[in-house]
């Protein structure tokens, strides 16, 4: 057998009108006859068969078969086409189809030969000089075997040289099988391996009439084309290891540093969990790090000399507390407090003995319709400046609003709105009622709703002050005594003032003591400054006759505090309507001069 190592061998058999069938049947022989001294294999050499004569038709490529036995029964197979004899296209088709990677040959830098054998028996019809020569070019040595018409200047044309090696006429087809065994011998030819010192470090291919040398698995040939190198298959960078690349003849493997194993994907590392081990006994928590691990502790506190065990950390020793009165150590954490009876301000450090006048306030107004329309506007700027000044939140002051004629209506209760903005835009929103005056109706609705939990007002335990404000401009139509005294009985400080024809015994009525501080009348909303001049007094009661009253001093500075911020509002309201009055009677006056003009001029 032909052991000069691996060929990539095509035949390009011409099968047109001119060769018989037992003809063609000696073309087969002289192919199996070859392949049969072959060392044929996907490593050795490979095999392709086609034919041709006015088309090009593919036998087998170089995949498809790599034993001998398969071969000749696809040969055997053949239906010769029996057609023209274009020798050209079929070397094209060779070239260009036959000999690619895609069907089988092998990469041209691995050096294994290209050999095409063509047999043929006529002239071919079309030109083959040209695209032998491409052929040629692209690697592909030819030789040409023409069989008794064969053309010999066309035999010449397509034949790699030197011409005396590649070029073949046998007189008869009954002849070609004597001349397979000597055309075997010129393709095998002498292993030259053997015949010379080649010098190759690994290993030798003989090919015809030369030889080149081979590496192992992962070495590459050397420029001297003789000795190996190690391929460093980390050098590229491409090998995606997380850690360390090794390389290892050809290939590689990756590592992990200490402390890591390698994941399943044999790229990335994972850091071992030595807290996993269960063998730490860190108190609180167990932090593995790369070679070990080490303990902590939950916040708060702090980690033990034996780097175990944890102890509480008294915070209050070790930061900037800021606490007026006291710090208290939690775990993790501190919290300020304050003496008894004073209350922790909202910046959680500071005491305040009355929470910054904090109460729960609820103002019930007149709107029978003697109030009149533009009059009831100046009632709701009255109240929307009061919540101007206050402390609007969920846990400072918190603010009603009740509206009453005939009937009684809450336009919002204490916990509806936590918010000055919201309260100002719902105050602005309330509609005038008009019709009567049921002020009794009023402080009944006030003292058995508005003032409950259910609605929003504090437990009495708390100390927040509740404040009922009633404004009315004429005397009530119902009567007022008994829900009025209800109402300073329950814990409610009550402030009356009256406008117009508000009755001044009802306003007394209504009022806390001393009544003289709590209620305050005025003839129009025009002049309402000095209704509310009293509130300025101090209303903490003093010592009496035989006996002394104790009241809630954050009561009483509430209280203060809310009476000082009415009067500067009622003040900031009658300077505006002082001057929108000079305005009216400046215009009437006016309108009086024109009338007289006029009942002069008739």
């Amino acid at each position: 057998k032909c052991r000069t190592g691996p060929l990539d061998i095509v035949f390009v058999i011409d099968s047109s009108r001119s060769v018989r069938p037992f003809e063609f049947e000696t073309m087969r022989r002289f192919m199996m006859d070859i392949i049969s001294n072959l060392d044929v294999g996907p490593n050795a050499t490979r095999v392709g068969v086609i034919q041709y004569s006015s088309q090009v038709q593919n036998i087998f490529s170089l995949k498809t078969f790599f034993t001998r036995a398969d071969m000749e029964r696809a040969i055997n197979s053949i239906i010769p086409l029996a057609q023209g004899t274009m020798t050209g296209l079929a070397i094209q088709y060779a070239m260009n189809v036959a000999f690619t990677t895609q069907e089988g040959a092998r990469p041209l830098h691995k050096r294994i030969p290209r050999i095409a054998i063509i047999v043929t028996d006529g002239r071919p019809q079309d030109r083959v000089t040209e695209v032998a020569t491409q052929a040629r070019n692209a690697g592909i040595e030819i030789y040409a075997v023409g069989i008794q018409r064969a053309d010999m200047n066309s035999l010449r044309a397509m034949a790699s040289p030197p011409l005396e090696e590649h070029v073949f006429l046998v007189e008869s087809f009954e002849l070609i099988q004597q001349f397979a065994k000597q055309f075997q011998d010129k393709l095998c030819g002498v292993d030259m391996c053997m015949e010379r010192e080649h010098g190759c470090q690994h290993s030798c291919v003989s090919t015809p009439g030369s030889f080149y040398c081979e590496c192992n698995p992962g070495y590459r040939l050397n420029v001297d084309g003789k000795t190996c190198s190690p391929i460093d298959a980390c050098a590229d960078g491409r090998h995606g290891c997380q850690h360390h690349c090794v390389s290892v003849r050809g290939s590689y493997s990756c590592r992990c540093r200490a402390g890591y194993y390698l994941s399943q994907n044999k790229r990335s590392c994972i850091m071992i969990d030595y807290c996993s081990f269960g063998n730490h006994s860190c108190q609180h928590e167990c932090v593995s790090i790369p070679n070990g691990h080490y303990c902590r502790c939950r916040s708060g506190f702090t980690l033990q000399p034996d780097s175990k065990s944890c102890k509480a950390t008294d915070l209050c020793n070790g930061v900037d507390h800021g606490c007026e009165f006291k710090c208290v150590s939690t775990e993790g954490s501190y919290h300020c407090v304050c003496p008894e009876g004073q209350r922790l301000q909202a910046d959680g450090k500071t005491c305040s003995k009355c929470g910054a006048g904090h109460v729960d306030l609820v103002m019930v107004i007149d709107g029978s319709k003697s109030v009149r329309p533009q009059n009831f506007e100046l009632v709701k700027q009255f109240v929307n400046r009061i919540v101007d000044l206050l402390e609007v939140s969920p846990h400072g002051t918190r603010v009603g609003l009740v509206q009453y004629s005939s009937r009684v209506r809450t336009e919002f209760p204490l916990n509806k709105y936590h918010s000055a903005d919201e309260i100002k835009k719902a105050v602005m929103d309330v509609e005038y009622m008009e019709k009567g005056t049921m002020t009794g109706l009023a402080l009944k609705h006030m003292v058995e709703h508005s003032f409950s939990e259910q609605e929003g007002a504090r437990p009495l335990s708390h100390n927040i002050p509740r404040i009922g404000l009633v404004f009315t401009d004429g005397r009530s139509q119902d009567d007022i005594s008994e829900w009025a005294r209800r109402a300073k009985e329950s814990g409610i400080v009550m402030f009356a003032v009256g406008v117009g024809k508000a009755v001044e015994e009802e306003l007394r009525a209504i009022a806390s003591e001393p009544v003289e501080q709590h209620f305050s009348y005025s003839a129009d909303f025009t002049t309402m400054t000095h209704l509310v001049e009293n509130f300025s007094l101090n209303i903490c009661p003093e010592e009496g006759k035989g006996e002394t009253e104790i009241r809630s001093p954050c009561e009483c500075e509430a209280l203060v505090q809310f009476q000082t911020n009415t009067v500067a509002i009622l003040q900031s309201l009658t300077e505006k309507n002082i001057l929108w009055a000079r305005s009216l009677a400046q215009m009437t006056a006016r309108l009086e001069d024109l009338e007289k003009q006029i009942a002069n001029k008739k």
